[in-house]
């Protein structure tokens, strides 16, 4: 048990240092001073940020400890009930693309903007949408939730998965804290008010979506 506990601790502390990474790379502050030395060349930033990202967190899960410990193994046909939700998820994840730019998402649209000569270097590495329809209306980031509901229903679960589930979630929760005060700055009071309307992350009041 204490190997179990110090393996816990382990993918904790590792999480604990990618998730700072990949906020402090993701604020403001950070980028604006990045605009100081590069001007007009923080329209590259996003799709950097985004590889760099990808690459911290498959690093973090190379030198994590893998306790293989099980905590529930589901049987037919549970095991394939569990799908049902997941592929709600996925469907709820392709939903919310429908009202993202998925090229501005990834950082490319940036550079495209960048090559014909008309990037606002004002928006530093993105352009901000207030977006209020479609998932927008039921909750306030519908990417982290239906991300949840993938990740959450499993028919396999052991103290690995378990213990980066927690991190991925308590993420997800202080992520979209930091992402919000940037949303505040943007959007002013139409962003405040949307906030007092909407769930953050679970959509707790389905039947009262919010109206612009």
């Amino acid at each position: 048990m204490i190997n179990y506990a110090v393996d816990v601790f382990l993918i904790i502390l590792i999480f604990s240092i990618f998730g700072y990474i990949h906020s402090l790379t993701a604020s403001f502050e950070i980028k604006k001073k990045l605009f100081e030395l590069v001007g007009d060349k923080i329209a590259f930033y996003r799709l950097g940020f985004n590889i760099l990202s990808l690459f911290l967190l498959y690093l973090a899960y190379l030198i994590m400890p893998k306790p293989n410990l099980i905590i529930y193994d589901l049987n037919p046909p549970y095991d394939l009930l569990v799908l049902i939700p997941q592929f709600a998820g996925l469907a709820g994840i392709f939903w919310t693309f429908r009202y993202i730019c998925l090229k501005e998402f990834i950082g490319i649209q940036q550079i495209e903007r960048w090559l014909k000569r008309n990037y606002n270097s004002e928006e530093l590495d993105e352009h901000y949408t207030l977006r209020i329809n479609g998932p927008y209306k039921f909750v306030r980031h519908p990417l982290y939730f239906f991300s949840m509901m993938i990740l959450i229903f499993r028919p396999i679960m052991d103290l690995f998965y378990l213990t980066i589930l927690i991190c991925i979630i308590a993420y997800f929760y202080i992520g979209s804290e930091y992402e919000e005060k940037k949303l505040i700055k943007i959007f002013n009071d139409d962003y405040i008010k949307y906030r007092e309307t909407i769930p953050r992350l679970i959509p707790l009041k389905p039947f009262q979506p919010y109206k612009s």
